[in-house]
């Protein structure tokens, strides 16, 4: 079996790969993740996923590689990460009562085999309407100011949430295993081997 890599810095998804109980290496990619002018938030997502695959693959063509992107989609514009407090209580207070899209672009790539693919998982997210106590509350306790969206949905953050639509649910953790094992058998790596 071809060594498995993870192109990617995020604890999240390093966390989700984990459940597979595959061996596998991380090395975080060096790309560029401005979103391109007009691009929608899905494409965003796609694009990015596999760049960060191909990015990492270019340098171990032996080696199959997961890339993964998530982009948070709020109004059909792209939301990012807050980075900190204020930006987080912005965000709450801006979908309280709204629905959120996450989108979450996987790809597998295996440059020595000629494999290329990558699919995108989108997550509809209806956001309770949680009081400003609340929201301050919830940020004091998790500082979730790394996640588009402002919540962990795997975690406290579940409380500020009406609802969660998805046929991948580990896809608004950051990797969407269902679609990550079937392109993983594509590529030749069984999850179950």
């Amino acid at each position: 079996m071809p060594r498995l890599v993870l192109a990617s810095s995020s604890r999240y998804r390093r966390e989700l790969l984990e459940r597979l109980r595959l061996p596998f290496e991380v090395v975080a990619p060096e790309v560029d993740e401005t979103p391109l002018t007009g691009e929608p938030p899905l494409a965003t997502a796609r694009r990015l996923a596999l760049a960060k695959a191909e990015a990492v693959a270019s340098g171990a063509t032996d080696a199959v590689v997961i890339g993964s992107d998530q982009v948070a989609e709020l109004d059909g514009a792209a939301i990012g990460k807050p980075g900190n407090h204020a930006g987080a209580t912005a965000q709450l207070q801006r979908m309280r009562g709204r629905i959120v899209r996450f989108h979450t672009g996987v790809a597998v790539v295996h440059a020595d085999a000629g494999f290329r693919a990558a699919e995108t998982v989108s997550v509809t997210v209806r956001f309770g309407k949680p009081s400003d106590a609340e929201i301050e509350r919830y940020l004091r306790a998790e500082q979730p100011y790394d996640c588009a969206g402002s919540a962990k949905a795997e975690t406290l953050g579940i409380a500020l949430l009406e609802s969660i639509e998805s046929d991948d649910p580990t896809a608004l953790i950051g990797l969407p295993l269902i679609r990550t094992c079937a392109l993983l058998r594509a590529a030749g790596i069984e999850p179950l081997g």
